[in-house]
C-alpha cells in the first residue's frame, strides 16, 4: 500500500497543495501523481489534493461540503473560509437534496472552481468579511469548518436568490431554516450587515 506522508494526512481537512509539500519532496508534483495512482490521495481540483481517511476504502466520496471546506482551507488558511448560502443550508439540513454547488465566503476574490472528484461540482467563492459573519464550528467527513448559523445562512439565502442559479433550493431552504432562527438575532445581524430590507422581504414572504 502507498505511504501517505503526514504533511497531508495531518493537514486541515487531510488537504494540500503541491507547495505545501516543498519541505517533505524535491518534486512534490511527480509524488502527488504517484500517490493518486496508488488511490489514497485524489485530486480535488487544479492543484488541490486530499488524502482519503485510513478507515476508508479507494472508492469512498467525501461530500461535496468536506471537499469544499478542504480546498478553500488550503488556499486561504484554517479557519478562514466560511461555508455558506445553499452549502450551509445543506449541512443544516435544509436542503435534503444534493447539489452540485458548493458556496465559500473568503476575504479575497478568486475564481470558481471545478472539482475534479465528481461531476459537474463547482466550488464558488464569495468575497465578504468573514470576520464579520456569524458561524460556528460544524463537522464534515475531513474535518471541522466554520459554516454560517441559520439566521446568517437566511440572510445570505435572501440577499442572493440566484446564486448559483437554484432558486427554488433556495426558497426551500429559507422556509426549512425560518422557524428555527432566534427573530431577536435575525433583527441584530441585519441591522449589522445592512440587511434590514432584506429581512424585512423574507418575513413577509414567509408571515
Amino acid at each position: 500500500m502507498t505511504s501517505v506522508p503526514t504533511a497531508i494526512t495531518q493537514a486541515p481537512f487531510r488537504t494540500i497543495r503541491p507547495q505545501d509539500l516543498a519541505t517533505v519532496y524535491t518534486q512534490p508534483n511527480v509524488q502527488l501523481t504517484r500517490l493518486t495512482r496508488g488511490g489514497r490521495v485524489r485530486k480535488a481540483a487544479p492543484g488541490l489534493y486530499y488524502a482519503l481517511p485510513d478507515d476508508r476504502d479507494t472508492t469512498w466520496l467525501p461530500t461535496l461540503e468536506a471537499v469544499a471546506a478542504g480546498a478553500a482551507t488550503a488556499l486561504y488558511g484554517d479557519q478562514v473560509p466560511v461555508l455558506m448560502h445553499l452549502t450551509a443550508a445543506r449541512l443544516h439540513g435544509a436542503l435534503p437534496r444534493a447539489v452540485g454547488l458548493a458556496v465559500v465566503a473568503v476575504p479575497t476574490r478568486r475564481r470558481p472552481l471545478r472539482l475534479l472528484d465528481r461531476p459537474d461540482a463547482v466550488l464558488t467563492f464569495v468575497t465578504r468579511d468573514v470576520d464579520g459573519l456569524d458561524a460556528v464550528l460544524m463537522p464534515t467527513d475531513l474535518g471541522r469548518v466554520l459554516v454560517t448559523t441559520p439566521e446568517q445562512t437566511v440572510l445570505d439565502l435572501a440577499r442572493r436568490p440566484q446564486l448559483g442559479d437554484l432558486p427554488d433550493e433556495v426558497r426551500e431552504a429559507v422556509r426549512a431554516l425560518l422557524p428555527r432562527c432566534a427573530p431577536d438575532r435575525l433583527d441584530q445581524l441585519a441591522g449589522a450587515q445592512r440587511m434590514a430590507r432584506t429581512l424585512n422581504r423574507v418575513r413577509a414572504e414567509h408571515p
